[in-house]
């Protein structure tokens, strides 16, 4: 039995100290981290950088400096951390191989961030499809289209492919086609389309709305109507003018040609 006391207190000795200093590094250490953390954070808050980066990136921060932290305290207490390193590197490379297309996605999330290609409420066009960004998280995008579906794009198809944001600007041009009869005045209904545009007040005076013949088709002279508006007003113009000019045209007596097509019978002699 003493020589059980005698051994441990011993081992006591030789090992007491480094056990302190391990728990005070490992205390000390983590405070440090949070005490980072924190001030990154901060850092980050105050150059009004998006709240989704904010948290990734003080979380990593806090990740690695905890992770340092631990392999100094292994490191005090006599445990050799160059093989416990590599042990972490393999598994770090072998899991970044097998999640290579989720780091990928990872990446595109913070540089769409970072660069604000757009933003939430934007309408934009990417990664084949369409709709309202709603949220952009670090793996994807979740869009919202008109008809009420949700829709989630890996960032890195978005990012790899052509963007299109509806939004970004505040003003954006309607492109309309409006057709005739060729038996119509054309002088008389380039007047009447651009009374019906004057009578909108969403739409600018400046640019001033483009009214042009743009083709001479099989039955009839189209033209093109091309007013410019603030982005929120461009699809309830487009709806609004569409049947204020088809009711414009009718009151004017000016019609609208469908496609039709003229038969001729010829009686053969007997």
């Amino acid at each position: 039995m003493e020589n059980i006391l005698s051994r441990g207190q011993e081992l006591l000795a030789l090992y007491g100290l480094n056990i302190i200093a391990a728990l005070i590094i490992f205390i000390v250490g983590r405070w440090a981290s949070g005490v980072v953390r924190n001030m990154i954070k901060k850092m980050m808050v105050k150059k009004n950088v998006d709240h989704t980066l904010i948290g990734f990136v003080t979380s990593l921060t806090y990740a690695a400096l905890l992770a340092f932290v631990i392999i100094a305290a292994l490191g005090r207490l006599g445990i050799h951390t160059a093989s416990f390193v590599a042990v972490l590197g393999a598994a770090g490379l072998a899991v970044g191989l097998a999640l290579q297309g989720s780091l990928a996605n990872f990446a595109a999330g913070v540089l769409m961030i970072i660069f604000k290609p757009f933003k939430s409420g934007d309408y934009i066009e990417g990664g084949g499809t369409a709709g309202t960004v709603e949220e952009i998280q670090i793996f994807c995008t979740l869009l919202k289209t008109p008809d009420n579906k949700a829709i989630i794009i890996p960032n890195g198809k978005i990012l790899s492919d052509n963007i299109v944001n509806y939004s970004t600007k505040p003003t954006r041009r309607v492109d309309m086609v409006f057709g005739i009869g060729y038996g119509d005045d054309i002088d008389k209904a380039k007047e009447v389309i651009a009374s019906v545009l004057s009578e909108d007040k969403r739409i600018l005076s400046d640019p001033a709305p483009q009214i042009a013949v743009s083709e001479l088709a099989d039955s009839s002279v189209n033209f093109v109507v091309r007013p410019w508006v603030k982005s929120d007003d461009h699809w309830p113009v487009f709806f609004d003018i569409h049947e204020a000019m088809k009711k414009r045209f009718d009151a004017e007596g000016i019609s609208i040609p469908f496609p039709q097509t003229d038969v001729h019978l010829f009686k053969q002699g007997e």
